[in-house]
């Protein structure tokens, strides 16, 4: 047992140094209100700048931006877009849309996976990038620099942003869900976003062009309106 005492401290401290640090910066020129699953939440003016420390291991971690919103003093209140459950410190996951930077850390080959997601529709630009010119990432990191809200089709219009063809539509062609869950395609409103956006995700089974990997232990830049 004192033995295993003894290499607890190293043990803690292996698994410190593989966490990842996330700086999340607002360029926008409107005050945006992050969002981290794991982190919670802070209101980011523009030029304003939020660290988080993401342990090993985090799996289905997100990142986005949330806009047009009003908070009380106890953090309650609501948001247009990415709205996670009407509090400021998210637990949970934010409404559509949002433009999503989602991320599992310490995976296979102990390396980090990571993309943009426009799954979920898009409400800011966004760029997520490694840190320090990513040393060991072989493609470096997702870009998605066009306003598509400026260019958005009328039927996928919302408040704030534009939406993804499946919350608007609810069928299974745009969900890839029942029918069409094992052979799901591209669409007319997947190829948009895709079009604005190549190194994004513009629905569910867009894995070729649009995962990222890392070294386990990177740190990572997300930054709003780039």
């Amino acid at each position: 047992m004192a033995s295993i005492l003894r290499l607890l401290p190293l043990l803690l401290l292996a698994g410190a140094a593989n966490a990842a640090t996330f700086t999340i910066t607002n360029n926008c020129q409107f005050t945006v209100w992050a969002a981290a699953v794991p982190g919670g939440g802070k209101q980011l003016g523009n030029g304003q700048t939020w660290t988080i420390d993401v342990p090993a291991g985090t799996t289905g971690g997100r990142v986005w931006a949330r806009t047009g919103c009003s908070f009380d003093g106890n953090g309650n209140g609501r948001c247009q877009t990415g709205d996670c459950g009407g509090v400021l410190q998210c637990t949970g996951y934010g409404q559509a849309p949002n433009t999503l930077a989602e991320f599992g850390l310490n995976k296979f080959n102990n390396l980090d996976f990571f993309d943009i997601s426009l799954v979920d529709g898009f409400n800011v630009p966004m760029n997520f990038l490694p840190a320090g010119g990513g040393a060991g990432c072989p493609k470096g990191g997702p870009r998605c620099d066009a306003d598509i809200t400026a260019q958005c089709p009328a039927q996928l219009v919302v408040p704030g942003g534009c939406d993804n063809a499946c919350t608007v539509f609810k069928q299974d062609q745009y969900c890839c869900t029942g029918s069409a869950a094992n052979n799901c395609g591209p669409t007319n409103y997947s190829r948009f976003f895709k079009g604005l956006c190549p190194d994004a995700y513009s629905y569910p089974k867009d894995d070729q062009t649009s995962t990222y990997t890392c070294p386990g232990g990177t740190n990572y830049q997300v930054v709003f309106c780039p």
